[in-house]
């Protein structure tokens, strides 16, 4: 029986992910999981980082640690930054340790909005961003990125921006396309937010994951930005350990400051062992995750050839693990079958689960019909069964059924 009792209306009001959908059927079938975004256990971080957690745990306090990290992470953290970047952090003052990004991404919404205050977004989106933004009582708008090469329309992105503009949000590169927004994009989205004195949360993520050949280049790095972005970079996404939620996020004194007295109370702090750990992988492994690109390369090479042989469009993507294709020439001429009704038939009849695309969208009317993702930090073993399934399945002259259903 449905409950009549009311409760919070933005988090009550949100449906079951498509995500968790998908998760679930893939284990009902048996499936072979290409949806998840995390990465098979086979490819986690650098033994020396669970050692040097381990040893954390007997060589120092297991008590509360400082509010805002531990100083070894701190100073990593900014050292890191001015490697990788160029950027100064003064690790006293400009750096917060948080309970994962997404953590960091909370922090900041509830940190930095007020009732009315409007956020630009580039669609698709992280699935976390629009309900904390919503909680904050932030208004969301929206400016799409256009495929297949995910492009920035500039003129819309200045028409996105308002009065009452205070915030954008920025993923690069990007999930779930793999786009990298390159220095001329990155120039035009610095001018106007110059011109509408607007601050900037910088989802950096995926910094090192991106493939030879391709710079990720900071927003914050551009002239004027500096004291007007946040970056927010995870141990999930450097190290591929995922379950351990140490996130981290660098910016001015006072957004830093801001930010940690929302932070005070929703986490409060980070497990000091952890911190420890990852402050050793930035300082000692960066063979590591300066070498994610490359690999990650070398699987969606892997991915990408057989899906074009079986007749998957790929589009193109410099970064991350994600893969996006498009499936309008596996489906008959006039098919009505969306990217939803394409990824529950795939999982039980091809036993293959991907993601589709529209669920990174807040209006899937906006949203591309044809696509999915496919993610890619997993086996070559389980990468080959995929494909050999696919391949299995097309070959045998599968199609949507005339009904679209994938109850």
């Amino acid at each position: 029986m449905a409950s009549s009792r009311r409760f919070n209306d933005t988090f009550s009001a949100l449906p079951t992910t498509v995500f968790e959908e998908m998760s679930l059927l893939a284990a009902k079938h048996n499936s072979t999981n290409l949806g998840q975004g995390f990465p098979d256990n086979e490819l986690e971080g650098p033994e020396g980082m669970k050692k040097a957690a381990t040893a954390a745990m007997y060589d120092h306090s297991n008590q509360y640690p400082p509010m805002v990290g531990v100083p070894e992470l701190r100073q990593a953290v900014a050292a890191h930054s001015a490697r990788q970047t160029g950027i100064q952090v003064d690790w006293q003052g400009e750096a917060l340790v948080t309970v994962g990004a997404t953590e960091a991404l909370a922090a900041a919404f509830l940190a930095l909005l007020n009732a009315g205050d409007e956020v630009i977004f580039f669609a698709p989106l992280y699935d976390s961003y629009l309900p904390m933004a919503a909680r904050a009582g932030a208004v969301p708008r929206i400016v799409q990125l256009h495929p297949p090469s995910w492009s920035l329309d500039t003129a819309e992105l200045e028409a996105a921006f308002t009065p009452r503009t205070r915030l954008l949000v920025l993923n690069t590169p990007h999930n779930p396309t793999g786009k990298v927004f390159t220095r001329e994009e990155l120039e035009a989205v610095a001018e106007l937010c110059l011109r509408h004195d607007c601050l900037c949360i910088l989802d950096e993520v995926y910094e090192h994951l991106t493939f030879p050949g391709t710079q990720h280049i900071t927003l914050r790095s551009l002239p004027g930005m500096h004291d007007r972005c946040l970056r927010i970079g995870s141990a999930g996404k450097t190290f591929s350990f995922t379950a351990w939620k140490v996130g981290w996020l660098t910016g001015p004194r006072d957004m830093v400051a801001a930010v940690a007295k929302a932070h005070q109370f929703i986490t409060f702090t980070v497990p000091s062992s952890l911190q420890r750990a990852v402050a050793h992988g930035l300082d000692k492994e960066g063979e590591f995750y300066l070498g994610l690109g490359a690999l990650l390369q070398k699987k969606r090479q892997l991915l990408a050839g057989q899906l074009q042989e079986i007749g998957f469009k790929i589009l193109p993507a410099d970064g991350t693990y994600f893969l996006v294709a498009d499936f309008s020439g596996l489906v008959p001429e006039g098919s009505t079958e969306d990217d939803v009704q394409f990824c529950y038939r795939l999982t039980k009849e091809a036993g293959v689960t991907l993601i589709p695309v529209s669920a990174f969208y807040a209006d899937r009317a906006t949203a591309p019909r044809t696509l999915v993702r496919f993610v890619f930090c997993k086996t070559d073993e389980k990468l080959q069964t995929a494909c050999d399934k696919l391949r299995r399945y097309f070959a045998a002259g599968q199609e949507a059924p005339a009904a679209n259903g994938h109850v």
